[in-house]
């Protein structure tokens, strides 16, 4: 029997002994939903799954930790990351049809959902977020197999809450920029409800070899290194240096061009890179350190992702 349930059940029995009517309360799920205005929810948390719905209430942006929600994130990882742009499976991980880690039972998942599909391939896009507070409980970030974070984590966590994303991929239909901007959007009222003031984490290059992205990492090195009190090194054993190619040698526009979306999406909001490249040879990437310091997002991009254009339901 449900928790609800049992309530319920107390409660008719105490109202019965106590020879009075049980008077109903419609709960907060069944309520009518409400427009969410820019996303301003200081001192909340979000209750999940918290849900913001568009297109007419065909797209659903999600935020989660259910475990089917889970699952079908971890399939559509596995649908990009490995049959898609090659990554290397276990046999665990073919088995299953589906990309996972120790981190996903503890970190928060943004989903976009497309209920005009079939329910198996329903999750069109997907980010993975991971607070400092939960991190601290559960062993630390993922990055930090890649990067020694904790002079970063040491400097900023007495500044605001800090969020480690990644795992983001979108189906290769929806690689549009309305799907992109939920996922945005959703990460937005993620930011304003738990009042985080610094999002990191790993970004990458598709393939491993180093030389042919040689312009685009010295280019990152050269024009986006973080200062020192925000800049992470790549771990010893595993650090590719980015100053491949001499400054005057740069061409920045070119440079530019071969960046990925998603890097250029965080640069774009005002991110920093770390000191390093590092080769993942298991998702067949070079990855390189984003660090976004909240206060650094230009206005016009903050309000491009609270506009009024969705409806949420707690």
């Amino acid at each position: 029997m449900s928790t609800l349930r049992r309530r319920l059940k107390r409660r008719a029995l105490l109202a019965r002994r106590a020879g009075r009517k049980l008077r109903w309360h419609r709960p907060n799920w069944l309520k009518k939903p409400r427009l969410l205005l820019k996303f301003r929810m200081p001192g909340r948390r979000l209750k999940l799954p918290y849900s913001l719905f568009a297109a007419e209430g065909r797209l659903e942006v999600r935020i989660t930790r259910d475990r089917a929600d889970i699952a079908a994130a971890q399939a559509l990882r596995y649908r990009v990351f490995y049959e898609e742009l090659g990554a290397k499976a276990d046999a665990a991980t073919a088995r299953s049809g589906r990309d996972f880690d120790k981190f996903d039972a503890y970190c928060d998942h943004l989903l976009v959902i497309d209920h005009s599909r079939p329910r198996a391939e329903a999750v069109v896009g997907t980010y993975r977020l991971l607070r400092h507070e939960v991190a601290l409980k559960h062993g630390g970030f993922y990055s930090a197999g890649e990067y020694d974070i904790m002079p970063l984590v040491s400097n900023l966590s007495s500044l605001g809450g800090m969020v480690e994303v990644g795992r983001s991929c979108v189906h290769k239909d929806y690689r549009t920029n309305w799907v992109i901007q939920l996922l945005w959007r959703g990460i937005a009222g993620y930011i304003a409800a738990h009042q985080v003031k610094y999002l990191f984490g790993c970004a990458s290059f598709a393939g491993t070899d180093v030389a042919k992205h040689a312009l685009p990492l010295s280019h990152l090195y050269y024009e986006h290194l973080a200062p020192e009190h925000l800049r992470v090194q790549a771990l010893p054993g595993r650090r590719v240096d980015m100053r491949i190619l001499p400054p005057d040698a740069i061409d920045k526009a070119k440079a530019r061009k071969l960046l990925p979306p998603l890097i250029k999406a965080y640069l774009r909001l005002g991110a920093f890179i770390g000191d390093g490249a590092v080769i993942d040879e298991q998702f067949v990437t070079t990855d390189v350190f984003i660090v976004l310091p909240i206060e650094r997002v230009a206005p016009k991009y903050t309000a491009h992702f609270e506009r009024n254009e969705i409806i949420a339901a707690s």
